[in-house]
């Protein structure tokens, strides 16, 4: 399956993803529901930017936010596409070491950008549940531009090291990865140079995520903690079920990403299979899931939605 013979001696340009370990005979039947979670990701986060786009209505803070989070779902989506088709529809697991960069590059920056609008979507939340009144004063049209501009940037600047720090390791032993996309941490796993560099950065990138799902729940403590302080009880639900549907897309965002990284930097020996499974439902399962929670359990992107859909069958 190799192209190079493993020598100490000869540099490795060419690494091989992985489908589903032992299953590969059925990688074709496999391909049906992956492809099938790709195109609801896509038509659902398309059908959500569309709507909050037509509607004028939801022109405010809390919507140019879900736009982000719909944003960056595509992002996600539209990174992996490429060699998770090749995988399972014509069973080509080679990637070149530079495409292979380029991959994770764009995959850790849209999953930054994902975990930051998470971030900011709960200050959204403790905002409006806080401070009604001063809600659309704080958070003005122009503000958000620039909240969404800064965590553009800091997401580019943090993962922005990554390809360069693994085109600079040495790759002469394996070429074999264990998933089906290329991740840092996996790459680097794979150098016959010191990676150490890879290692500490690789780890302060996982702690900078780690850091927005902290201050996420900081965010929620707060929120419940204003949450008590009002009277009437209806109301009290009235303010939570605001925050339902972002509970949902952390959970949903944030599972996979501690599973997956406890798994590759404390577990030793791990099902190659379960390791696939995990790191697939990290990029398949948020874009899919999110669309469909925000129209089930957000009222206005629902009833937006049913009408466009009913204007179309007239």
């Amino acid at each position: 399956m190799m192209s190079i013979i493993n020598t100490s001696d000869v540099e490795i340009t060419t690494f091989f993803l992985v489908g589903m370990p032992g299953l590969e005979y059925a990688h074709i039947w496999i391909s049906i529901p992956i492809c099938s979670m790709y195109i609801f990701a896509i038509l659902g986060n398309c059908t959500i930017l569309l709507v909050i786009k037509t509607e004028p209505s939801l022109h405010e803070p809390m919507y140019y936010f879900l736009s982000m989070l719909a944003m960056s779902d595509m992002g996600l989506s539209f990174s992996s596409l490429p060699t998770m088709w090749r995988i399972f529809l014509f069973n080509a697991p080679e990637i070149s070491a530079n495409a292979c960069f380029a991959q994770e590059f764009f995959i850790h920056g849209f999953a930054a950008v994902e975990s930051s609008v998470l971030l900011i979507m709960s200050f959204d939340r403790f905002l409006a549940i806080h401070s009604p009144l001063r809600y659309s004063s704080i958070l003005t049209p122009i503000r958000v531009v620039k909240i969404g501009i800064v965590i553009s940037l800091k997401s580019v600047l943090l993962v922005l090291p990554f390809p360069f720090t693994l085109r600079s390791l040495k790759y002469c032993n394996k070429s074999q990865l264990s998933h089906s996309y290329c991740l840092h941490q996996d790459v680097m796993k794979l150098a016959c140079s010191d990676n150490r560099i890879d290692v500490i950065y690789g780890f302060f990138g996982v702690l900078w995520v780690m850091v927005d799902f902290m201050l996420i729940a900081v965010s929620y403590f707060l929120i419940l903690k204003t949450v008590l302080g009002i009277a009437s009880r209806k109301e009290q639900l009235k303010a939570l079920n605001t925050c339902v549907s972002h509970i949902c897309a952390v959970i949903i965002f944030y599972l996979p990403i501690i599973n997956l990284s406890i798994v590759h930097r404390f577990v030793r020996h791990v099902s190659p299979l379960f390791n696939v499974l995990m790191a697939n439902v990290l990029l398949l399962v948020p874009p899919m899931m999110n669309p469909i929670v925000y129209c089930v359990k957000t009222r206005q992107i629902r009833v937006r939605v049913v009408a466009k859909l009913c204007q179309k069958q007239m």
